[in-house]
């Protein structure tokens, strides 16, 4: 797998979350000190879904984020470009229309959703800014962008003290959880690459979203920026 800092070849990453999707969100789980739960939570009332409404949640993975949008009465399109993930998510939630497809190329016509969501995947688009204005394209006018990513915590002792963490041991405890331990090396330098707030709320603006808008998640670790179509 290449290094964050390189060019991401779209099948490496592919095959990399095809080798993590058994224990994906398990991994998640610990990774995150169960801090991933909040975040979801916090996703779904920034999109703020309601009944009949369509929502596409983007690298869905097994569909963990998108259970809580059908708990709610939307119509709810898990996508991703992982159909290792796609299976695993399949398995354990039927109910749910997992699709696959590549964040560049959407397999959906224009203005087919009311509210679009990405949740930690964007910065594993092989180009983001492509990937953004695709969201803008299926989204429908006055619809809504949730983009929940990994950022630059605000405090400058506690960033230190994350970047250590992800850098010396992330690895180690995803090697005791994980199915391809590996992998987290990748996700660790792709989220120290990754432009902090600002930069990526200007990303989504010169995608033609309007309107944008953040909030920093613990102390800035994840941001949770909000746009319109």
């Amino acid at each position: 797998m290449a290094r964050a800092q390189l060019d991401k070849q779209p099948i490496d990453v592919r095959r990399m979350f095809d080798t993590v999707a058994r224990r994906y969100d398990v991994t998640n789980d610990v990774l995150s000190l169960g801090q991933d739960r909040r975040w979801r939570h916090d996703v779904i009332e920034a999109v703020a879904p309601v009944a009949g409404e369509r929502a596409l949640d983007l690298a869905a993975g097994t569909g963990t984020s998108s259970e809580p949008f059908h708990d709610r009465g939307a119509t709810v399109v898990p996508c991703d470009f992982s159909l290792g993930m796609l299976r695993v998510g399949k398995r354990a939630r039927p109910h749910l229309p997992f699709t696959a497809g590549d964040g560049t190329r959407l397999p959906f016509a224009d203005a087919t959703f009311d509210a679009v969501t990405i949740s930690f995947g964007l910065r594993n688009i092989v180009d983001p800014l492509a990937g953004l204005r695709e969201m803008r394209r299926v989204t429908r006018p006055g619809g809504r962008l949730v983009v929940c990513e990994f950022s630059h915590p605000t405090w400058a002792p506690f960033r230190t003290v994350y970047l250590e963490y992800l850098m010396k041991a992330l690895p180690p405890i995803a090697r005791a959880v994980s199915s391809a331990p590996d992998a987290y090396v990748y996700l660790a330098e792709s989220i120290r690459a990754w432009p902090d707030q600002q930069g990526l709320s200007d990303l989504v603006a010169e995608a033609g979203w309007t309107g944008v808008e953040w909030r920093n998640l613990t102390g800035g670790v994840v941001a949770l920026h909000r746009a319109t179509a």
